[in-house]
């Protein structure tokens, strides 16, 4: 099941053209990502207290047509693979049906001294429900 999150885009958002500025793109799915995370009934601050965090390890991104000021758009994120060491989440940015940016983004848990470390059972229990 793929969660669903809007974005407005403001003037902020956009360059002088008023077209929205490419690295936006990244702040956009990543309020995504959290929210689905959030949704999912996972806080990360007490991860944080845990000393685990999540970390973007990867992210392939295409940019497909351009978003616009007031442009209502929704960010479609699914799950598309977990082991025990990464999460793989699918990313469109979509302006109604149009797919305006799309995104393949790999994520990983590290501990708060950097180290590599394992996905908690029970966090991965709880994404599931956000897989393809």
């Amino acid at each position: 099941m793929a969660h669903s999150f809007p974005v407005t885009v403001y003037y902020e958002d956009t360059d002088l053209a008023g077209i929205v500025y490419y690295a936006n793109y990244l702040k956009f799915i990543e309020r995504a990502r959290s929210t689905l995370v959030r949704d999912a009934g996972i806080d990360q601050l007490d991860m944080q207290k845990q000393g685990i965090v999540f970390a973007v390890r990867h992210v392939d991104a295409t940019y497909q047509a351009p978003a616009k000021l007031m442009d209502m758009l929704t960010i479609a994120t699914e799950l598309q693979q977990m082991t025990r060491t990464k999460i793989v989440f699918s990313q469109d940015v979509k302006r109604e049906d149009q797919v305006l940016f799309s995104s393949t983004i790999t994520i990983v848990c590290i501990t708060d001294n950097g180290r590599p470390t394992r996905i908690p059972a029970d966090i991965a229990e709880k994404l599931q429900k956000f897989s393809a």
